[in-house]
């Protein structure tokens, strides 16, 4: 797959490293235009290709009492809005099966959660709708492993495959990232995220809130640019303390541009 496969998609001929950038749940309208209009302003001042990410439902919550969204229909709308509004490619993921036809309806790319990678219908069901798949490498796959996942889409007749490393079990309320992940999934024919967010994440908390160590994003993002990451997956949010769901490790969306300006010189430097 090549980034010039994903609709509308924006300085694919750049060189540059491809963004997937938005809050982790899609709250209300407003918040949601506020992001993608900042995002859409830096990748066009620093030429990087932009995908728009929201999920319209949580479904993975560590608690009961965990805003899970504000009701499907209505938040696949805004994600349907942004992508016409802003003309920018949009993603979304989903849970089960069925899902998996209704999102198509929405968005242009269809994300397969981490814990969920292995799930083969899921898998199935995303790629026989023919929207470009981006399937997370769980915490406890390697790199190697995610052959199958890539496997399983192609099998099912789409080649249209991103790979996303999120970090791997280090203890109970940690993660770590091992870098060689990156050229290893690329060998599949994959273009590969580094999700720099999730990779931040301190979950198992006692308390049932999933902790996160933002001041480490710019470190992370950094380091995957250079390796060669494809692209880098970064949840932002105007106020991370006051977010739905997943503050803990957002990027406070006023740091993002001074994050940009720095990895786009690596990525720069080592083409």
């Amino acid at each position: 797959m090549h980034l010039k496969d994903i609709p509308k998609i924006k300085y694919h001929d750049t060189n540059n490293f491809f963004l997937i950038a938005g809050p982790c749940a899609i709250e209300n309208e407003e918040m949601a235009f506020e992001i993608a209009e900042k995002v859409c302003i830096l990748s066009d001042k620093f030429k990087i290709p932009y995908i728009f990410k929201g999920s319209y439902r949580k479904a993975n919550r560590s608690r009961g009492d965990s805003f899970t969204g504000i009701g499907d229909e209505k938040a696949l709308e805004i994600l349907k809005k942004i992508g016409q509004h802003f003309n920018v490619p949009v993603t979304t993921d989903i849970h089960t099966e069925p899902e998996a036809a209704i999102a198509a309806k929405y968005v242009d790319i269809l994300q397969i959660p981490a814990f969920l990678c292995r799930q083969t219908s899921l898998l199935v069901a995303a790629a026989t709708t023919g929207k470009i798949v981006n399937v997370k490498k769980g915490q406890f796959v390697s790199a190697g492993a995610m052959k199958h996942a890539c496997d399983k889409v192609a099998a099912a007749g789409n080649d249209k495959i991103i790979l996303t490393e999120r970090g791997t079990m280090f203890g109970y309320q940690d993660l770590i990232v091992d870098y060689r992940s990156i050229p290893l999934m690329q060998k599949f024919g994959a273009m590969v995220v580094l999700d720099c967010t999730h990779s931040l994440q301190q979950p198992n908390q006692s308390v049932g809130v999933t902790g996160g160590n933002p001041s480490m994003i710019g470190t992370i993002a950094k380091a995957g640019i250079a390796v060669g990451a494809d692209g880098l997956f970064i949840e932002t949010h105007p106020k991370p303390q006051d977010a739905l769901s997943d503050g803990a490790n957002m990027l406070p969306l006023e740091q993002l541009e001074g994050l940009l300006e720095k990895l786009v010189k690596i990525r720069a430097a080592i083409v």
